[in-house]
């Protein structure tokens, strides 16, 4: 989900990072709702990525998207705010995603260019265990075979990202 908003065209002061987040977890606080990330780039463009423990609403984000551009002075700031839902193209960058995802799948690319997939069984901010899964091919079709369960440190993963099953 994705919620644009876009302020008139003067000149642009510096908006701090560190103000965003701090104006985002205010309005998030006390509901399921957190905030992944913020960026601020030369271009004017402000993006704040959040997710949920049960789903992010378009309304949601337009909550935020509100939010955050009644804290700033219009007469002062040209910038291009994006409040994004952290979808399943996104990869992990929290803990609290991980935890989400304990009992389903997901899919790691490691530091060392391997890849695993596999159900999430634990996360902490050391490791993750992960019951890795890996497919082979039987009578034309795809089979998933059930391997073991495996600890991975948090440092040797480059990118967790959901998988998708239909």
């Amino acid at each position: 989900m994705i919620w644009r908003g876009r302020m008139s065209p003067l000149l642009l002061e510096m908006i701090s990072e560190t103000q965003i987040k701090k104006w985002a977890e205010e309005q998030l606080e006390g509901t399921d709702r957190f905030l992944v990330y913020v960026k601020t780039g030369m271009d004017n463009v402000i993006n704040v990525v959040i997710d949920s423990d049960t789903g992010v609403t378009i309304s949601d984000c337009i909550d935020l998207s509100r939010y955050i551009e009644h804290q700033l002075d219009r007469d002062k700031e040209d910038f291009e705010l994006k409040v994004l839902s952290s979808g399943l193209e996104h990869p992990f960058s929290l803990l609290r995603q991980y935890k989400k995802y304990i009992g389903k799948r997901i899919q790691l690319k490691l530091e060392n260019g391997n890849e695993k997939k596999g159900i999430l069984q634990e996360a902490n901010n050391e490791y993750i265990v992960l019951q890795e899964e890996t497919e082979k091919k039987y009578k034309k079709k795809m089979k998933r075979i059930t391997g073991e369960s495996i600890r991975i440190s948090m440092e040797e993963i480059k990118q967790a990202k959901a998988v998708v099953e239909f």
